[in-house]
């Protein structure tokens, strides 16, 4: 029975020795199988890697056009630049000389109003080859000599401010004659202020609601050839429109209120002024 065990030891040994060997064999399966992985895996990067190059290659291409394009545009602004540059200035220039072709036309309608006034109005002449009474002669010789007008004085302790207030307060209150008389004081008294502009578009604010159209039309014309530069230009172009219409005057109106469109195209007014034309064009 002694002489079995190293048989028995052997045998073991042996087994010992296969079942290592089944795990070596197992673990390098195990390796294969992993490297067999990362290949695959590696593979997909590299297909990545290569699609990703070509995108890249793509997005350069097209960095490099929109360069030249770019290139392109700052030649051709370099070459247009001395163009573009002075067409501002001429677009001014020929909105000053509308400006004053259309202060020509309005001085010239004044001096036709003028010129139609009724001679009863101006002092009568002496008839012709008549020569004047004795006692028109003697009345004549007594008679001072005019004096001359007495100067305005402000009222005492009424600020401009004030003025133009109490000016805005009666036509507020709807008393339009005195507002017209206070706005016409206060351009006398304090024509330097900035708010002689505004006062003088007042008064054709007043006329215009007294619905005296030829008087605010006036007031209006005023105010655009002197002050060419107020903020109530736009204004007084709109409601001179507005008057003209109001005097049937269609053809006049439409001229008045199209050239506050295109001088003043975005301002307020102008939209007014759209809507003004519509209803004027519908109108039969």
């Amino acid at each position: 029975m002694k002489r079995s065990w190293p048989a028995v030891l052997l045998i073991a040994g042996l087994s010992l020795s296969a079942a290592a060997q089944d795990r070596s064999k197992k673990a390098y399966e195990l390796m294969y199988e992993d490297i067999q992985l990362l290949k695959i895996q590696t593979q997909r990067i590299e297909k990545k890697i290569d699609q990703a190059g070509a995108d890249l290659k793509g997005l350069g291409d097209i960095v490099r056009d929109l360069a030249a394009q770019f290139k392109d545009f700052r030649i051709f602004q370099a070459r247009n630049q001395e163009g573009w540059s002075e067409i501002p200035g001429q677009v001014r220039s020929i909105q000053e000389q509308l400006a004053q072709i259309e202060n020509r036309l309005l001085q010239l309608a004044a001096d036709l109003e003028s010129a139609k006034t009724p001679a009863g109005e101006t002092t009568a002449a002496p008839e012709a080859g008549g020569k004047p009474k004795p006692e028109e002669k003697a009345g004549a010789a007594r008679k001072p000599a005019a004096e001359p007008p007495a100067a305005t004085v402000p009222p005492s302790g009424l600020s401009a401010q004030e003025a133009y207030q109490a000016a805005m307060a009666d036509f507020s209150k709807g008393n339009l004659d005195l507002a017209v008389d206070g706005f016409a004081l206060y351009r006398e008294q304090f024509g330097a202020s900035p708010l002689a502009d505004n006062a003088l578009y007042m008064i054709g604010e007043c006329r215009f609601s007294q619905r005296k159209f030829p008087a605010a039309i006036e007031a209006f014309d005023d105010l655009i050839l002197t002050y060419p530069m107020s903020d109530k230009i736009a204004a007084a172009y709109l409601k001179k429109g507005f008057a003209l219409a109001e005097m049937k005057k269609k053809t006049e109106a439409l001229a008045v209120l199209r050239l506050l469109l295109s001088k003043y195209p975005l301002e307020e007014e102008a939209r007014q002024a759209q809507q003004k034309i519509k209803e004027l064009q519908e109108a039969p």
